[in-house]
């Protein structure tokens, strides 16, 4: 049995575009079908959390750093093959951080894993990482435009910047920003269809790595 740890944020929670506090059913989740793609032999542990970071406090909530909750819950699910880590969505709408600092922040998330030498699939190794970078923002809504200035040009940065990470860090990558795109609704969410096109791309990389 491979064990594959999802840590997100709320499109990792499946938050529905609709309303953002409402979230899609198991299946529809991009966990899920990626759950479903891979079928049996494999144990799909689902760790999203709206406004979570890379590895930054997004205030007035607390706990969204993900460096703060990264490593608890890789010993929480251990042992694990693998760990996906899909964030930067969040990061891009604090205007204090530029596209440098973002991957510093995952780079960090990396680095968490792969020290977790006693979690992986026996006790002397960690898991393996995968980074996927998200789909661009936007279009934002009208009342979005002032508060998340260079949000969208932020995100469109990110997967060559991610990309860098992972070549650095010798660990897995997908860009996943070529086939998912956010809402109209919102500009931030995923609709059902590309929660689809996600797990579909996911699964797909996750047997490629762990076959």
């Amino acid at each position: 049995m491979k064990s594959v740890l999802c840590f997100g944020d709320s499109n990792t929670w499946g938050s529905d575009p609709a309303d953002p506090m409402r979230r899609f059913g198991r299946e529809t989740r991009w966990t899920g079908v990626m759950r479903s793609e891979l079928g049996d032999g494999y144990e799909i542990f689902e760790e999203g959390l709206g406004g979570r970071t890379t590895a930054f406090d997004r205030l007035p909530s607390g706990y969204r750093s993900g460096r703060d909750m990264l490593a608890p819950l890789v010993e929480t699910h251990a042992p694990l093959d693998l760990v996906v880590l899909l964030l930067g969505t969040n990061d891009v709408s604090l205007g204090h951080l530029d596209v440098g600092d973002i991957a510093k922040g995952m780079g960090e998330l990396v680095g968490i894993v792969q020290r977790s030498y006693e979690c992986g699939p026996s006790t002397d190794v960690a898991p393996q990482v995968l980074i996927v970078a998200p789909p661009v923002v936007g279009p934002l809504v009208r009342e979005d435009l002032p508060v998340y200035e260079g949000s969208v040009e932020r995100s469109r940065h990110l997967p060559g910047a991610f990309r860098e990470v992972a070549e650095r860090s010798h660990c897995h990558f997908l860009d996943v920003s070529p086939l998912v795109t956010t809402s109209v609704l919102d500009g931030w969410h995923w609709e059902a269809s590309e929660h689809h096109k996600a797990g579909v791309a996911i699964a797909a990389r996750v047997r490629e790595i762990l076959n």
